[in-house]
C-alpha cells in the first residue's frame, strides 16, 4: 500500500499529487494506492489517514507514504507508529508553531471549500509531533532551500540521521518533484 498525504490548505489534485498517481499508474498500476482528500480538520484527517493504514496492516500489506508538507508531518507519524518506510517532501517539522498565523477564515481554492482554523487546531497538530526518529531507516525528507513557507533547517536537524537529499533553490512545492519519483520507489521499495 502507498499512501500519498498533501499538505495544509492543498489538495489529493494538487500537482505533487497528481504527477505521483501518473508514475504510480504507469510503473506500478497493481500497487494499492491511496490519495484521499485529507479533511481540515486535524482529527478528522488522522482519523482518515489512521483508517487507511490500520486497513492495509490488517490485509498484510507493507506501508509505504508519501508526505508533502503537513502531509510529511502526518507521515511521520504513521510511519513511526505503524511502521513502514515514508518520504518527506518539504515536511512541516512544528506545524503548531504556524498555527497563530492562519487562525481564522481559510479558503482551499482547489476544492473550493472555506473552513476555520482554531485555537484547538494548533492543540490537536501537536498530538502528532514525533520529537525523535527512532526508525531513520523509515524516512527519506526531500528538501529544498528555497523553500518560501517552511525552513529547511528544522527538517534537516530533525531528521539528521534519515537519509536526506537536500537540493539549494526550489521552493515549497518542490521544483522537480517529477524527476525525483524513480528515487522514491526504489526508497519505498515499490513491487
Amino acid at each position: 500500500m502507498l499512501l500519498y498525504i498533501h499538505g495544509f490548505n492543498s489538495s489529493n489534485q494538487s500537482d505533487k499529487a497528481l504527477k505521483t498517481e501518473m508514475y504510480i499508474k504507469q510503473y506500478y498500476p497493481d500497487l494499492v494506492f491511496f490519495q484521499p482528500q485529507v479533511p481540515t480538520s486535524i482529527h478528522e484527517a488522522m482519523a482518515l489517514l489512521t483508517k487507511i493504514t490500520e486497513q492495509a496492516l490488517a490485509n498484510g500489506q507493507p506501508l509505504r507514504f508519501i508526505g508533502s508538507s503537513l502531509g510529511g508531518y502526518f507521515a511521520s507519524f504513521l510511519a513511526e507508529k505503524y511502521g513502514g518506510k515514508a518520504v518527506l517532501v518539504n515536511p512541516a517539522v512544528k506545524p503548531y508553531d504556524l498555527f497563530e498565523e492562519f487562525l481564522g477564515p481559510q479558503y482551499n481554492p482547489y476544492i473550493d471549500e472555506h473552513y476555520q482554523v482554531l485555537p484547538e487546531d494548533r492543540i490537536a497538530v501537536a498530538q502528532y509531533d514525533t520529537n525523535v526518529i527512532n526508525h531513520p531507516d523509515r524516512f527519506l525528507v526531500l528538501l529544498q532551500t528555497g523553500d518560501e513557507v517552511l525552513d529547511y533547517r528544522q527538517a534537516v536537524h530533525k531528521y539528521h540521521c534519515c537519509e536526506l537529499h537536500l537540493e539549494p533553490n526550489g521552493d515549497h512545492s518542490f521544483v522537480g518533484y517529477e524527476q525525483q519519483l524513480d528515487k522514491i520507489c526504489r526508497f519505498l521499495q515499490l513491487p
